[in-house]
């Protein structure tokens, strides 16, 4: 996968990062080089100066051939300048937009943005945003506690839902069936493609991703 990064601070360099080092294709932009400190001696993408607005840089990066474009710089009205360049004016597939004020956000979602919101970002919930089809990750605005989104295959069909629970760590609280919304017991059974709703500390996101083979 292509992926574009505007803002190479703590989340972008290390979403960056992450990215790189799962082998996809990614470039990243700051204005400020200095930033660019942050991905160490490791990062195999590509780190331009500049900004995420700059129609004749984002075109010499190949911004059309992105499939995602992701705008965490530390300001609100940055990230939904280059998001919507991105989104409008480039038809990049997958367009997420860092926001800040929590207010903001509906009406950046009304402009067909996705958005992440929260005053603690995790580079690996944002990661499973783009990249993921079975697993889906938000984050709450403490950013001690996420909310996923799992879709039931072959590996948890028919388990129920107190097999999957673990204690202070993960808990199902919705799954969606066919349409149905429903508020599950812990003896209830999972079928397959039923989206099943939890909330997860984000310290154990990783034993959770791994425990359902995610």
């Amino acid at each position: 996968m292509n992926v574009m990064i505007i803002g190479c601070g703590r989340v972008g360099s290390q979403l960056a990062l992450l990215l790189a080092q799962e082998g996809h294709n990614v470039t990243i932009i700051d204005k400020n080089p200095e930033a660019f400190k942050n991905l160490g001696g490791t990062f195999n993408g590509i780190a331009a100066t500049g900004t995420g607005f700059d129609e004749k840089l984002l075109d010499e990066l190949k911004i059309n051939k992105q499939d995602a474009f992701i705008s965490v710089t530390s300001g609100d009205n940055t990230n939904l300048m280059a998001s919507q360049i991105a989104k409008k004016m480039f038809k990049v597939p997958r367009v997420i937009a860092r926001v800040y004020d929590p207010k903001r956000a509906d009406i950046y979602r009304k402009l067909g943005l996705d958005v992440i919101s929260g005053t603690t970002l995790v580079a690996a919930m944002i990661r499973d945003k783009i990249i993921e089809n079975r697993f889906t990750s938000y984050l709450v605005e403490t950013g001690e506690l996420g909310v996923i989104e799992i879709v039931v295959n072959g590996a948890l069909k028919d388990k129920r839902v107190s097999e999957i629970n673990i204690p202070d760590e993960f808990l199902v609280t919705v799954i969606e069936r066919k349409k149905r919304v429903i508020i599950p017991q812990p003896d209830a059974r999972l079928e397959i493609d039923d989206k099943v709703m939890g909330v997860v500390r984000t310290s154990s996101l990783k034993k959770v991703k791994e425990k359902f083979k995610l």
